[in-house]
């Protein structure tokens, strides 16, 4: 690891990824740190490799070159266990990805069990709480059918915390919801943020970054072109590219 501040929990080096079909590189030599407590908030055109960046902190995306450091493990080393370390890295997507033939509960409770990191009667009762903390005490036994768009990423929220994650990443956890659903979703993950939950957000909600992150990256063809505190980012922005892509968004 570079560096071996306590406080810091993802360390990214000289991250690259090309796809094989593609002459354009998706992430081209990315460099980022990520502390304890930090609400990172990343923004950027369509393509400009937020997603990509994202899903390769846990390795979903395998990087083409570069070093991530999560915990102070070399995540892209193959010596390393991924799947033990994934564990602590909570991912919620834009589609929820939930079973549909299991209920709420089921859901829930199933990776922290079939890994064996609680029995079923603490899972249970884990379950409880978090429902309860997001809103949805009532839907317990419901089927994801059942649920609107906006209950079931609370659940995705959920189904991610059950593992006591040390960070959650989230990829565009909105962007398949109605409007009137947004906020619901929002308001699950400003209250993660102000509990002190790590946090890596991409978004296009700009109110979202300039309320609850600690700081907001702007990338743009696979590079991190600005990078800086949310007032600092959205009132003095810097570079030319941040400023056309601000003109048009807010």
């Amino acid at each position: 690891m570079i560096t071996d501040n306590k406080d810091v929990l993802i360390e990214v080096k000289g991250l690259q990824k090309h796809f094989k079909n593609s002459t354009v590189k998706a992430l081209d030599g990315v460099d980022a740190t990520i502390k304890k407590g930090d609400v990172v908030v990343v923004i950027g055109p369509s393509g400009s490799g937020k997603s990509t960046f994202l899903r390769c902190l846990n390795l979903l995306e395998v990087p083409s070159g570069g070093h991530i450091w999560f915990e102070g493990n070399d995540i892209t080393d193959k010596k390393n266990d991924i799947n033990k370390m994934r564990q602590k890295m909570g991912m919620v997507f834009q589609s929820f990805n939930l079973f549909p033939h299991k209920s709420v509960k089921e859901n829930i409770m199933m990776a922290p069990v079939k890994l064996g990191l609680m029995k079923k009667e603490e899972a249970a009762e884990k379950t409880k709480q978090l429902l309860d903390r997001v809103g949805l005490p009532d839907k317990i036994d419901a089927y994801p059918g059942n649920l609107s768009g906006g209950q079931k990423q609370r659940v995705a929220i959920v189904r991610a915390l059950a593992m006591n994650p040390d960070v959650m990443l989230f990829d565009e956890p909105t962007s398949a919801l109605d409007p009137e659903m947004i906020g619901e979703v929002l308001d699950v993950m400003k209250k993660l943020a102000r509990e002190g939950m790590t946090m890596v957000v991409v978004t296009h909600e700009m109110g979202f970054a300039k309320e609850v992150g600690t700081r907001v990256i702007f990338m743009d063809s696979g590079k991190i072109l600005e990078e800086n505190t949310p007032r600092e980012f959205f009132e003095n922005p810097q570079n030319e590219r941040l400023q056309s892509f601000l003109s048009k968004v807010l």
